[in-house]
């Protein structure tokens, strides 16, 4: 029996996902053999490190046959994965296995198959006459708060390169996204005073303080899910807020003297983020002055975490055409989850979000990708260098 052929970008991929990139790890094992490939078919990348040299952007051009370095179109993807500590998975979540047409292990949707097929499109992309060149762009921490896409963006300005389109091959199912909700995290300290909980007058409880923003988060998350602003192109047609983490105390018998919190808000296009961010503060000083007045030692720190611009790509810009004329399935939806792709268009580069692979598989136990998903990202890419050709 002959066995079926296996898309291109199969083999790039589980080579990929065998290299655990978990975001609190080093990224250069992966960044090193992707460069690797790169010059074995004379492509000089340019890595751009975080303070410490431990992680890596990593920009490479392949220039049109006349020689030209700008304009263009920019492959772009995050190279980062998301921890599988404390989930139960059916196989090893960094040795790739198929099974019924689909790749398990982790980062084969969250999204090394995007990269997989970009790399094993690099021969002919570095062999083919272009019009107009082709630009990769790999990032560092994109899953904890798009950190390294800021400096890999930057280069691209700084070096005058002006794509005229950049896809970001997250996980869509090869739908062309034009539009997602920007991300805001925050950071809150409540530093009360210890006491011993039979002298609970002579303290003050950080959690309790903490407990009134948790609240007033709800409360704000509840407005903006009653009166809008909407956008009925997403799924959760309205801004969001939550909570996700709080730690406080050291012992059931003390008042506690600490209780940070995070939490996050995802909006849509309509809303002014730092306005919102405004309104949290300025229920974080009312709190603080509260807690002030039991002891004037007591303070609250609220810091931003993490922020990434929302995307809000215009229906007539030639991205869309683009993407949708080789092969991304054409859509008006838009998603909640974030991306780094709003750091491209925030810099005046055209951007839709478009890859292989269900974000409903993302981050969870026993991630995959349909091996159909990466065949089609495959086609794509084949369809653009076509296009690109001079």
């Amino acid at each position: 029996m002959t066995r079926p052929t296996q898309p291109a970008g199969l083999d790039w991929t589980t080579r990929l996902m065998e290299i655990d990139t978990t975001s609190r790890d080093s990224n250069l094992p992966l960044i090193d053999l992707v460069a690797a490939h790169l010059r074995e078919h004379g492509v000089e990348p340019v890595l751009i490190t975080n303070d410490d040299g431990t992680k890596a952007n990593l920009l490479a051009t392949i220039p049109a046959a006349d020689g030209t370095t700008t304009g263009g179109v920019v492959l772009s993807g995050h190279t980062d994965v998301v921890p599988v500590d404390g989930q139960d998975w059916a196989s090893e979540p960094f040795v790739p296995e198929i099974r019924d047409g689909r790749l398990y292990g982790r980062g084969s949707c969250d999204m090394k198959a995007f990269i997989g097929s970009v790399m094993a499109t690099v021969p002919a992309l570095s062999t083919t006459p272009l019009r107009e060149p082709v630009h990769l762009a790999l990032s560092y921490d994109e899953e904890v708060g798009c950190v390294g896409a800021v400096s890999l963006v930057d280069a691209i300005v700084e070096r005058g390169l002006r794509p005229r389109a950049c896809i970001v091959g997250e996980p869509t199912s090869m739908r062309v996204i034009r539009g997602h909700k920007s991300l805001t995290m925050l950071q809150v300290t409540f530093h009360g005073v210890a006491a011993h909980s039979s002298r609970t007058p002579f303290g003050v409880n950080a959690i309790e303080y903490a407990a009134q923003l948790v609240r007033f988060v709800r409360g704000v998350a509840d407005g903006f899910r009653t009166d809008g602003p909407f956008d009925e192109h997403y799924d959760v047609p309205f801004t969001t807020a939550t909570v996700n983490q709080i730690e406080g105390g050291i012992a059931v018998n003390t008042v506690p003297a600490e209780c940070s919190l995070t939490f996050e808000f995802r909006a849509v296009g309509a809303v002014d983020v730092d306005a919102t961010v405004e309104t949290f503060r300025a229920e974080a000083r009312r709190i603080e002055a509260e807690m002030r007045r039991e002891n004037p030692d007591a303070r609250v720190e609220v810091s931003i975490g993490a922020q990434a611009p929302g995307l809000e790509t215009a229906d007539d810009e030639d991205a869309i055409d683009l993407v949708t004329r080789v092969g991304g399935e054409a859509s008006t939806e838009k998603v909640a989850y974030g991306t780094e792709a709003g750091l491209f268009q925030r810099a005046g580069i055209p951007t839709v979000v478009c890859g292989p692979g269900d974000i409903a598989q993302a981050h969870a136990p026993d991630e995959f990708v349909a091996i159909e998903q990466i065949e089609r990202c495959d086609t794509l890419l084949a369809n653009l260098l076509s296009h690109l050709s001079a």
